[in-house]
């Protein structure tokens, strides 16, 4: 999960494995498989780089050090 802004500034978390593609032209917008779009203030390579660190806490297993300590 992944937490990014719509255009009102306002946060929401977004499951990244459901992501099937993201446009810049030139606002963001992230397609998900199920069809659903979202328009966000962040630019491609910030979503790609969160989904990058999400990727690899779930992989160390940062997820449940945070949970622990």
């Amino acid at each position: 999960m992944i937490t990014l802004k719509r255009l009102n500034d306002e946060e929401f978390v977004l499951n990244s494995d459901l992501i099937e593609y993201i446009d810049q032209t030139p606002d963001t917008i992230i397609t998900l498989m199920n069809g659903h779009k979202y328009v966000v203030l962040e630019k491609k390579e910030e979503i790609i780089e969160k989904i990058k660190k999400y990727k690899k806490d779930i992989y160390i297993g940062k997820h449940l050090e945070d949970d622990i300590f």
